[in-house]
């Protein structure tokens, strides 16, 4: 069995983050998110790996480097254009050959991984098994309709749902996709879409069935989705001091702190996270907060957010909450007068200020 990642998307709900960094690669509890979706797929005994790239596939790759260290092979396939989820399996089949694969976008965390997902479909053999979780609005997802697990009818984003089955955007099939890619025709969005090749083997008898999530499941498309991912992953956080705290500092809960940081005249309330080469100056870091390698933080409150690497913040009145701040950003505070906002900003940035 191989595996096919797909990581050529844009991000635009994740803009202005998605300009300089692709979604994928946003860091969750510090590792990048497409980390997870490599590392399930591994830990289910899957090594042959297929990665769908885009504009910034040297991005992906250089984050990659050599895969060798996670006991994974990666060959990469350039999707010039986005031109859907179906069209990416049907240039993936000089790779895939006849062999079944899972198919995993690259922006979902699934906390239990893919074990058991892999495992039924070994074990039934149905031509397509698909990941479902039920959902609260299931007319904001792909919705599948089920007869005894045995799914018969796929909907996407239904106005009036028959089912609280979201599919997840993760798949396994047999070779018999390939004829269902190279049967269907684009979408309104000129897209060829992964739901009408599946729908398409269940319209011409082929068996296609269903698999329920265990554990809690993310699609990281929004910031907030972003957040809640490293909400969730943070609480399963253990306990790592490698750098230095000094006496006048406070460290509670599950605190894990890299090689180099230093933690001065600070409180730390877990969980938390922070990377190596980090310096915190009398300031308060609280829960659910995820701090990235070389990152300085002067006489501020921050709680529930991301901070990217190389990042510097400073004198910051009040406290900054469920934020996702990039690399390489400066936020300090000016004592000049007259007093007044300086900001740059990126296309669809948001800022609120108290």
């Amino acid at each position: 069995m191989k595996a096919l990642i797909l990581a050529g998307g844009k991000g635009t709900r994740l803009r202005p983050i998605t300009y300089t960094a692709k979604k994928e690669l946003i860091p969750v509890a510090n590792k990048p998110i497409i980390f997870y979706g490599i590392e399930a797929i591994r830990d289910a005994g899957i090594r042959d790996i297929g990665m769908i790239v885009g504009e910034n596939k040297e991005e992906v790759m250089g984050l990659l480097g050599n895969v060798t260290r996670l006991g994974i092979n990666i060959t990469y396939i350039e999707q010039l254009d986005p031109l859907g989820l179906a069209h990416a399996v049907k240039i993936a089949e000089p790779f895939l050959q006849q062999e079944p694969f899972i198919m995993y976008l690259g922006d979902n965390i699934l906390r239990d991984g893919v074990i058991e997902f892999v495992r039924a479909f070994k074990k039934k053999t149905p031509n397509a098994l698909i990941l479902l979780t039920r959902v609260k609005n299931p007319q904001a997802f792909g919705v599948a309709e089920l007869n005894n697990n045995r799914v018969f009818r796929l909907v996407e984003k239904p106005k009036h749902p028959r089912s609280d089955l979201a599919l997840v955007g993760v798949y396994l099939f047999d070779k018999n996709i390939f004829k269902a890619v190279n049967n269907i025709q684009p979408s309104w969005r000129n897209e060829l879409e992964i739901t009408d090749a599946i729908q398409w083997l269940i319209d011409h008898g082929y068996r296609v069935d269903s698999h329920l999530v265990t554990g809690w499941w993310k699609d990281t498309g929004k910031p907030e989705d972003v957040l809640h991912a490293n909400r969730l992953t943070l609480e399963t956080l253990e306990t790592q001091i490698l750098g230095t705290v000094d006496e006048h500092s406070t460290v509670s809960g599950r605190v894990a702190i890299g090689a180099g940081s230093q933690i001065l005249f600070s409180t730390i309330r877990g969980p938390v996270i922070i990377g190596t080469k980090c310096k915190i100056v009398n300031s308060y870091i609280g829960p659910f907060t995820s701090i990235a390698d070389q990152v300085s933080i002067t006489n501020s409150e921050i709680e529930n957010s991301i901070i990217m690497k190389e990042t510097e913040i400073s004198d910051i009145e009040g406290r900054i909450d469920e934020s996702l701040i990039g690399q390489g950003v400066s936020i300090t505070n000016s004592n000049m007068k007259p007093r007044a906002y300086k900001l740059i900003l990126g296309d669809k940035s948001t800022v609120k200020m108290g």
